[in-house]
């Protein structure tokens, strides 16, 4: 077994969380003005202009000019919330007199696999690839999940103000804003405790929706259906008592900046394309598995097929991965495991026959995994820092596996890439902007702080890096 070279964060951050717990208010989930609350302004006919300020001062970046893959035009971050076991899943270990019979562990293009489980992901295991040399720095749940969504510590200096991945992505990609755009760059599905924008601008936080058959709410107003009449009269109204104060305002940018915002909201009401994005009828919800995450999945789906602007889209997954009591139970893995089934291989599916699959991201990760062998006394798995991460799409090469674990899957033998080590959150972070053609070595100079805001944090002993090894 190779020797830990990780960072100093996993042992004091465990050790400091178990005595204290992690229960502050976070930078990125202050009060603030999203699309949401426009549409819920708009539906009920209430009219009227409502300062958003935004504090962001224009940003110099600095780079090292890091070669960048540049395969993915989009990125679809799947969050596998509580934390799925790894050696039950996607680093499948049979432990007999253990592993259920159902389960039917079967080798499939050289890789053990739970067909009775996962059997649609592994009928496609040539169009997805697998790091199994992962590990997490802490084991607390809401450390953890923010910990991947933001790519660094979130006790650490700059923690609290850090922006979701999927911001950045926004920010590089969509610099003005999407107020061009039909749809928010960044949307997130079933995320409503995701990480926000940080210190970034509101016009790269996330979108944040529940999918619904009935598309998004508040996209129309009750007392005008078409959008020709009441809420145009209102629209025009606001308009022409507040025009000189928020385009080529007096008061600035910020000012230029909310009038941006909300066109871009005003964009995705009364629209068809909008409609048909976010909508769904019962039969396309059931080739996805009719769930929750099911249905995020297929509207991810939707709307990058649309193409009016999204480049990131968050899912979490709240689907009770966090089994320390009776994993194998009806209820628990045996349940679960086929949900996500499902709703993966359709994604897969779907992009692939749209042409977007090529292009599209797919990444899946938990924010932890759980332990090994025998179960525990209460038959379930606890925490345990060894997990794995899923990559799909976006030039990755399917089937490829980088790294090995043990027997039992309790820790890497073999790291599989150059840099000889772990892979972390950060180096996952590093690897989807590396993807999406952006330098991952950048650093903007417009924190609060003013420290200077490392894409993907330096710290030493570790310095991150993308996992290029899964493009083969």
């Amino acid at each position: 077994m190779h020797s830990k070279p990780q960072s100093k964060e996993q042992e004091i951050c465990n050790c400091n969380w178990k005595k204290f717990g992690y229960q502050g208010q976070t930078f990125f989930n202050r009060p603030h003005w999203t699309r949401r609350r426009f549409f819920q302004l708009a539906g009920a006919g209430i009219a009227g202009s409502f300062l958003a300020q935004r504090y962001a001062k224009a940003a110099s970046v600095t780079t090292s000019n890091a070669q960048t893959k540049n395969t993915a035009t989009n990125c679809i971050f799947i969050l596998l919330a509580g934390a799925p076991s790894h050696t039950d899943l996607f680093d499948f270990k049979y432990i007999q007199g253990t592993t259920p019979a159902t389960f039917n562990p079967t080798t499939v293009n050289n890789i053990l696999w739970p067909m009775g489980i996962l059997p649609k992901l592994g009928a496609m295991t040539d169009k997805f690839a697998i790091v199994r040399s992962m590990q997490a720095h802490a084991l607390v749940h809401s450390l953890s999940q923010t910990w991947t969504q933001i790519g660094r510590n979130p006790a650490a200096a700059l923690g609290n103000i850090a922006p979701n991945i999927g911001s950045i992505v926004a920010i590089e990609k969509d610099p003005a804003g999407s107020a061009r755009n039909v749809f928010p760059t960044f949307l997130a599905l079933n995320s409503p405790g995701g990480v926000m924008q940080g210190y970034l601008p509101a016009t790269y936080a996330p979108f944040k929706v529940t999918p619904s058959t009935a598309g998004i709410p508040y996209t129309t107003n009750q007392d005008d259906s078409t959008g020709t009449g009441r809420f145009t009269r209102r629209w025009n109204l606001l308009h022409s008592l507040d025009d000189n104060l928020r385009i080529d305002s007096p008061d600035g940018q910020p000012m230029n900046d909310y009038n941006d915002f909300y066109a871009a909201a005003n964009g995705m009401m009364y629209n068809q394309v909008v409609k048909t994005a976010f909508s769904y009828t019962t039969a396309d919800s059931a080739r996805y598995g009719s769930t929750n995450t099911g249905n995020a999945c297929l509207v991810a789906s939707r709307v990058l097929k649309a193409n009016q602007g999204t480049r990131f889209i968050q899912i979490t997954s709240n689907d009770g991965w966090d089994m320390h009591t009776n994993i194998y139970s009806t209820a628990n893995l045996p349940t679960k495991a086929p949900l996500l089934d499902n709703a993966v291989s359709a994604l897969l599916g779907d992009l692939e026959s749209a042409g977007l699959l090529s292009t599209t991201m797919v990444v899946m990760v938990g924010e932890f995994g759980r332990t090994v062998g025998p179960l525990t006394a209460a038959a379930g798995r606890d925490h345990w820092p060894q997990q794995f991460a899923f990559f799909a799409g976006g030039g990755i090469k399917g089937g490829t596996i980088v790294g090995q674990t043990n027997a039992t899957g309790s820790d890497t033998v073999n790291y599989g890439w150059s840099q000889n080590r772990y892979v972390y959150p950060e180096d996952i972070e590093a690897t989807i902007y590396s993807a999406m053609g952006i330098d991952w070595t950048s650093v903007r100079h417009d924190d609060p702080l003013g420290r200077g805001f490392y894409y993907v944090p330096t710290t030493d002993p570790v310095q991150y890096h993308p996992v290029h090894e899964l493009w083969g």
